[in-house]
């Protein structure tokens, strides 16, 4: 009965551009060249010369917080500082969808001290991970349906033993529906 009273908001960000896509058929020579006429620039499409880009990124209300303080899985499988990123395309009266997540690793971890970047710590055992891992990905499925996971923590420095308890999460789960790749930063900065 109180639904007339509360308003949904978003803790996120909106943005939303009409965009026009020019190019020519000759060369950037032809172009330069004194015996070449100048040409008017040709759109994709005469007809519709635009289309519309937006991005709206949004934040999740569980396990929100400062980095360093807030990371890792909860009981409930929400992972810290969680956001959900989509990026639709509007063109010829259709619309195109592309959706990225980004999260804590789904373990349980932290980081203490009030140091820059403290050394990560595992909280909880493996087997006291499983479930929590488990309702994450069962979630993230049932909405996304199958996932590609991009593994961006360091796998050689100090954040390697949160890369190793996350793989063996992915493998004790062995769903078909996801992706593993690991990729590390450092290997190509």
């Amino acid at each position: 009965e109180v639904d007339f009273w509360i308003i949904p908001i978003i803790q996120g960000f909106v943005q939303i551009e009409e965009l026009v896509v020019n190019y020519s058929e000759s060369s950037d020579d032809d172009k330069s060249s004194p015996e070449t006429p100048p040409q008017e620039s040709t759109c994709v499409d005469d007809i519709h010369p635009t289309f519309l880009v937006a991005l709206i990124s949004r934040r999740s209300r569980h396990r929100a917080g400062m980095r360093y303080k807030r990371r890792g899985v909860d009981k409930n499988g929400n992972v810290a500082n969680y956001v959900e990123t989509e990026q639709l395309i509007h063109v010829h009266n259709h619309t195109l969808s592309f959706i990225q997540t980004r999260g804590s690793v789904p373990v349980f971890w932290s980081q203490v001290g009030y140091r820059y970047n403290p050394r990560p710590r595992l909280d909880k055992s493996e087997n006291e991970t499983v479930s929590c891992f488990r309702a994450h990905f069962e979630e993230q499925l049932k909405n996304y349906k199958k996932q590609v996971i991009i593994n961006l923590v360091d796998q050689t420095g100090r954040e390697k033993i949160i890369g190793d308890a996350y793989l063996k999460q992915v493998l004790l789960y062995n769903n078909p529906s996801l992706t593993y790749v690991s990729f590390d930063f450092h290997e190509h900065w």
